[in-house]
């Protein structure tokens, strides 16, 4: 039978996994592959970018008031910016918080902190997905989308896992008392 401390170190390592696994693919999607959810070389759609192959044979991409006369509004491309933009914020802070948790482990208000992080990132990541996707779906093909939308998915996939492990976590109320080393 595992010890109390080796549970505990599992469950915390868990955590940072889970914290690095969801920032590494949100840093990817939205700064190594800057956000595009089609990278073709004959098409490239993204958070900012907006390209389409031309009569010329060449990639042009759009600026916003040919984006606006294609049908795509403008409102709904800054909100989904924004809420897709801020989620590695919002997982950083979250990832801090559970470091300076796991290294005090004196109160609960830390880990209420990082769920409450967590959760609002669970709910704008998919809003903003969902409302890019539906604003252009004109363009895009199921087919023709990229890693970093897969990014994104696994990322959000990861940060449900996480609020679940933590919302379901009991933590003791007094580590001090316990002999804990991880």
């Amino acid at each position: 039978m595992a010890s109390p401390n080796r549970n505990s170190c599992l469950l915390y390592l868990s955590n940072f996994s889970l914290a690095i696994g969801y920032n590494a693919l949100l840093l990817y999607a939205l700064v190594w592959e800057a956000g595009n959810i089609v990278s073709l070389p004959t098409k490239r759609i993204g958070f900012y970018n907006f390209c389409l192959w031309n009569q010329k044979a060449e990639l042009d991409c759009l600026m916003i008031e040919e984006i606006e006369k294609l049908g795509i509004s403008n409102v709904a491309l800054v909100l989904s910016r924004l809420c897709v933009y801020i989620s590695p914020v919002l997982c950083l802070f979250s990832a801090s918080t559970i470091v300076q948790q796991v290294l005090s482990f004196k109160d609960r208000d830390g880990w209420k902190l990082a769920q409450i992080l967590l959760s609002v990132t669970n709910v704008s990541l998919p809003i903003g997905l969902i409302l890019f996707i539906f604003s252009t779906q004109k363009w895009i093909q199921v087919s023709e989308l990229s890693g970093g939308f897969a990014a994104l998915v696994g990322a959000y996939i990861l940060l449900v896992l996480h609020l679940l492990i933590i919302k379901s976590m009991v933590w003791p109320v007094n580590r001090e008392k316990e002999n804990f080393h991880c």
